[in-house]
């Protein structure tokens, strides 16, 4: 019997033969998983987890009585909280029914390319946090001041410019006695928003640092800043381990809801990740975790919900409330964040349901409302974000793209690592491909061994589109006929058409590795949704064209925007007029860490920016459909015309069998 495998974060998906081990399905499924021992059960890298619980996204359900029994190596070399949390060894596991494995970042054999950086950005360093350094009087039996009090008025004899109403956090209180002494009287005091002290140091130490977090549905990128210079020490990011769980929103407040302790489980899992990046970062400069005095977040609405523990199922409902759309201060203990315990974890605001703290985070990098040109910023992920408009307006809204653009739903989909096919071209006479795979700057066929595993976003959209532009597939999507000759263009085992991107010799999973008819019609979902999307802002601003395009998130900097242009993801514009400007969000984050501000920006910009939940209009399903060919069934797109006109005309369509 044959059952189904999902591996996560990488998203690979498909049938193994029951009694093959996981260490097999990973290879027969172009995953990668260490094996340093080869297959021995000795080494203990090819550790993963098995999730259970009904996935109703995946429709399966995942035990781990699907497995074959606990082996004596495995308990063996196993700690009894890893066996019982349902770790095993990929290659003593044998699968007799269907599961979900989550293949943990150490195990994994190529680390997923996640995009960190954004573009240069100027503003003025103004964070939230300042250190002061002081020398008190020593307390004597004539001076009954109490040490709190003494440090109040010594800081204002130096800096008058500090209120006579400090406070201090209580949890620092408890340890400020032993520290003021330790050093004669002569500390150095961090005060957040010029009102509470929140760190008392012995001696003199002017470095102060702090960390801006971007967590996605996907991926989390944080970036450690020295507050007093605005330079970045260390930037490190890593796949979302909730993906486990779900691969977008939806299926995670199911998630949430469906299962025992859901919400928990997430958070817990968002927290930890959090740890981990800040534990590297700091590790890398020389630092410790605790001398981190800041903390910013932004993410998507549910994911603003889940890391801050708070029940998102009512997201998922209409009419999408979230708990709070205000800006958040917390206390970094409260959320078991492993910085200084008093230290602040700034939460920027959520515009409406599905429209959260990453696009105000995005909004404050580009400051699209304090411009003249008539901008469109898209924020392309699993969900999203699209904003219209300038200084007069701006409207925003969001639409459920779903993760075919991350490689989920593509039949050889995967998420961007070594291996993934990034970059296609086809010849228009041949119909022969040539593409590149991330880790070689050598373009196959040049690469007569590219060690192709998969495609990723950027090149299933190059897939899309230079399908269309060589004729292979019509506006429609479906395949066209009168290409017998050309043995690319088939009909798979399943019976529905195909084209062959590299044949099985040329990858490293020994597999023909194609794009098929249900590949392209997940496309023209994700990409019908944002060009949708765009076109009720741009009429609701009372435009016919957009003066640029501007593409945030790390997929819509490694797309192609010719071909992104070409299957029609956003309505024409100028190809010159449109950019990539890398992890905007994460600048966003940055920014706000780096300048108080910006905060008070955000929070101004999301109560002004006017929300359109496109969903509920009455014509939504027509434009919808229409949006679904390529280009477009009937808007013009003339900067692309000459390209339009030169696509081969080829025989009758095929039907989708």
């Amino acid at each position: 019997m044959e059952y189904n495998v999902i591996f996560q974060p990488s998203g690979r998906r498909g049938k193994v033969t029951g009694g093959k081990t996981i260490l097999q399905a990973s290879h027969d499924l172009g995953v990668d998983i260490e094996s340093v021992c080869g297959a021995s059960k000795v080494c203990g890298k090819c550790k993963v987890k098995i999730e259970e619980g009904y996935f109703q996204k995946f429709g399966i359900e995942s035990r781990v009585s699907h497995l074959s029994p606990l082996t004596s190596q495995e308990e063996k070399y196993m700690e009894s909280k890893e066996i019982k949390e349902n770790y095993r060894f990929a290659c003593a596991t044998e699968i007799h029914g269907d599961i979900l494995v989550f293949v943990p970042e150490e195990s994994r054999g190529a680390q997923q390319i996640v995009l960190e950086t954004g573009k240069e950005r100027v503003f003025i360093i103004d964070p939230a946090v300042r250190k002061y350094y002081v020398e008190l009087d020593p307390a004597t039996l004539e001076d009954h001041r109490g040490d709190f009090e003494r440090l109040c008025m010594g800081l204002r004899a130096k800096y008058p410019q500090l209120p006579e109403n400090l406070a201090i956090d209580y949890f620092l209180l408890q340890k400020l006695p032993p520290v003021l002494r330790s050093e004669k009287w002569k500390v150095t005091v961090t005060i957040w928003q010029s009102r509470e002290i929140i760190n008392v140091e012995a001696g003199f130490n002017e470095k102060i640092v702090g960390v801006g977090i971007d967590i996605g549905t996907t991926t989390l990128a944080a970036y450690l800043c020295d507050l007093r210079t605005g330079k970045v020490l260390s930037k490190k990011s890593m796949m979302n381990p909730q993906v486990r769980y779900g691969e977008d929103v939806l299926s995670r407040i199911s998630y949430a809801m469906m299962e025992d302790n859901g919400l928990e489980k997430m958070h817990n899992t968002i927290i930890e990740s959090i740890n981990i990046l800040i534990g590297k970062m700091t590790a890398e400069v020389g630092l410790i975790p605790q001398d981190l005095q800041e903390v910013v977040l932004v993410f998507n609405t549910v994911m603003h919900h889940i890391a801050l523990n708070i029940d998102p199922k009512f997201m998922g409902r209409s009419p999408f409330a979230p708990a709070i759309k205000h800006s958040l201060d917390i206390k970094a203990r409260d959320l078991k964040i492993e910085v200084n315990p008093s230290a602040n974890v700034h939460v920027l605001p959520i515009e409406a349901g599905f429209v959260g703290a990453d696009n105000v985070a995005v909004l404050i990098a580009e400051e699209p409302y304090n411009q003249e040109e008539m901008r469109l910023i898209i924020d392309i992920g699993t969900n999203g974000e699209i904003d219209v408009g300038n200084k007069n307006q701006m409207l925003s809204t969001s639409c459920a793209t779903g993760p075919a653009l991350e490689g989920a739903q593509i039949k050889f989909g995967m998420r961007a690592a070594p291996g993934a096919i990034e970059c296609i071209q086809i010849d228009t006479e041949t119909l022969e491909p040539r593409y590149k795979v991330i880790g070689s700057d050598v373009w196959y066929p040049e690469n007569r061994n590219p060690g192709a595993k998969g495609l990723c976003g950027s090149g299933i959209i190059d897939a899309i589109a230079e399908l269309f532009k060589a004729g292979i597939i019509g506006t429609s999507g479906r395949f066209n006929g009168g290409m017998e000759a050309f043995p690319r263009v088939r009909k798979g085992a399943d019976g529905k058409m195909e084209y062959v991107i590299c044949w099985a010799s040329e990858t490293s999973i020994d597999q023909d590795i194609s794009i098929t008819i249900s590949d392209v019609r997940a496309v023209q979902l994700a990409k019908s949704a944002l060009y949708v999307g765009a076109k009720y802002l741009m009429e609701k601003l009372g435009i016919e064209k957009i003066d640029s395009v501007t593409l945030a998130g790390a997929f819509g900097s490694y797309i192609n925007r010719e071909s992104a242009l070409l299957i029609g993801m956003f309505p024409d514009c100028n190809l010159e007029r449109v950019t990539a400007v890398g992890n905007a969000a994460g600048d966003g984050a940055q920014i706000a860490l780096l300048n108080k501000e910006k905060r008070v920006e955000a929070d101004r910009v999301a109560r002004e920016v006017y929300f359109v939940e496109t969903a509920v209009e009455s014509d939504f399903q027509k434009r919808f459909s229409d949006a679904m060919a390529f280009p477009h069934s009937h808007d013009l797109f003339p900067s692309i015309q000459h390209i339009l006109d030169q696509i081969p005309k080829r025989g009758k369509r095929l039907t989708a069998r």
